[in-house]
């Protein structure tokens, strides 16, 4: 968990306004929810590995021999834990507002969230989330407005050229299925899929050795991974994903994907001013081993990806189980999350919009009503102002000021009219 000097926390409010403002651009809709859910919601087995890094509440007014009576059992222990994710908290929200939101709702999230992970460079306790949510709608819209509306985000920020690796839990069910694996070693061996990045199919064969798995499967799927292929390109559609895919794959779960990809090239192409969604560049990329490990996902998986960096700036998919779990009913959803953390440290700086920031440097002897006449004048005008005595050592001042995001100076002294002070550039 970390503190933030004024400079860093103004540049985070500033990418944060960008995110808000394109969301708000594509009709997502803000709301807010409470920072601590019920343990049990928390605990629903809907989390994954979430939720062992929640941290939970001790209830109050346990005394001594509670707390050892119920030393071994957490569930007696606790009824509140703050929120490991934005996307249970969603959930509970839906549910319990259904009747006062419209048929489909947008929603936006941006929080911060609370996990016990172990400190490290670019793993946080505390972090902050941007979520956008589609509920009510099963159609592949959804998903095509998720991620349009996040690449769109993307470029706004300045992080032109993002994409978005693409797969369906259904097509990596019916592939480990076809493949041989036993419905209770998938989750073990999903695991171990997701490690193909960086040990290989060489590596990934023989984990799952190791794993114990179904030898005949295992060898199966090492075949598949080292097919021959012919090295030939094909944009995303449907040809690209049966190819890198088992002969049979389910046509309802292609057919989605497939019309995810259209949509997302017509909304390209009208952006790029062109009328030929063909012609478009369709920032997609299929990838039949994309796993993603939250165990609410239903149906397709996501993952933001930006050249300058070599891991995801995001991800999400659709959670179509999990609202009902709160509601009874089985509705229709799906998610994108951006990195914020991993997005603000790649924003340039130098894009944030200029603003007049101006340091009034003082004597002591400038009447404080002179003071604040100045400085009033001068916010009046739009300029973000400050206040600082005359020191000794002008030019460390001058630099501190500098830091804080200020561009300009003047120094003002006694008896002169506002608005007649000389701005002076700090460079």
């Amino acid at each position: 968990m970390r503190d933030f000097l004024p400079a860093d926390k103004a540049r985070r409010e500033r990418v944060l306004a960008v995110i808000r403002e394109r969301y708000r651009m594509h009709g997502f809709d803000e709301i807010e929810t409470p920072v601590m859910e019920e343990h049990a919601r928390l605990h629903a087995g809907i989390g994954g590995d979430n939720e062992k890094l929640a941290y939970n509440v001790l209830k109050r007014g346990l005394d001594g021999d509670a707390v050892r009576a119920a030393a071994d059992d957490q569930a007696q222990l606790t009824d509140l834990g703050l929120r490991y994710d934005l996307t249970v908290p969603l959930a509970r929200f839906y549910a319990s507002h259904r009747g006062e939101l419209p048929t489909v709702f947008r929603s936006v999230q941006i929080a911060p969230v609370w996990r016990a992970e172990r400190p490290q460079k670019g793993r946080y306790r505390q972090f902050m989330q941007c979520d956008i949510d589609i509920m009510g709608d099963a159609s592949a819209r959804a998903e095509s407005e998720l991620i349009v509306a996040t690449l769109d985000t993307l470029d706004a920020l300045g992080l032109e050229g993002g994409s978005v690796r693409i797969n369906d839990r259904r097509v990596l069910d019916w592939m480990l299925d076809s493949f041989g694996f036993a419905p209770g070693e998938r989750p073990g061996v999903l695991i171990t899929i997701d490690k193909l990045d960086k040990v290989g199919p060489t590596g990934v064969a023989a984990e799952l050795r190791e794993r114990g798995a179904t030898a005949s499967a295992v060898d199966a799927f090492e075949a598949f991974l080292t097919r021959p292929m012919m090295l030939e390109y094909h944009p995303f559609g449907e040809r690209q994903i049966r190819k890198l895919l088992p002969e049979g794959a389910p046509d309802d779960a292609v057919t989605h994907l497939v019309g995810i990809g259209e949509a997302v090239a017509a909304a390209r192409s009208a952006t790029a001013g062109s009328d030929d969604a063909a012609l478009a560049d369709i920032p997609l990329v299929f990838d039949p081993f994309l796993v993603r490990g939250m165990g609410y996902y239903t149906g397709t998986i996501f993952e933001l990806a930006h050249p300058s960096v070599d891991y995801s700036l995001g991800g999400g998919g659709r959670y179509d189980g999990m609202i009902g779990r709160f509601l009874g009913q089985d509705v229709p959803a799906v998610g994108f999350s951006i990195g914020f953390e991993r997005i603000v440290d790649l924003v340039d700086a130098t894009r944030d919009d200029a603003e007049s920031a101006v340091v009034l440097v003082h004597d002591r002897d400038v009447p404080e009503r002179e003071l604040l006449a100045h400085k009033a004048s001068l916010v009046a005008d739009g300029s973000r102002v400050r206040l600082e005595h005359r020191t000794k050592n002008l030019k460390a001042l001058l630099e501190r000021a500098a830091a804080d995001g200020y561009t300009a100076f003047a120094t003002v002294s006694a008896g002169v009219a506002p608005g007649s002070l000389e701005l002076k550039p700090l460079a």
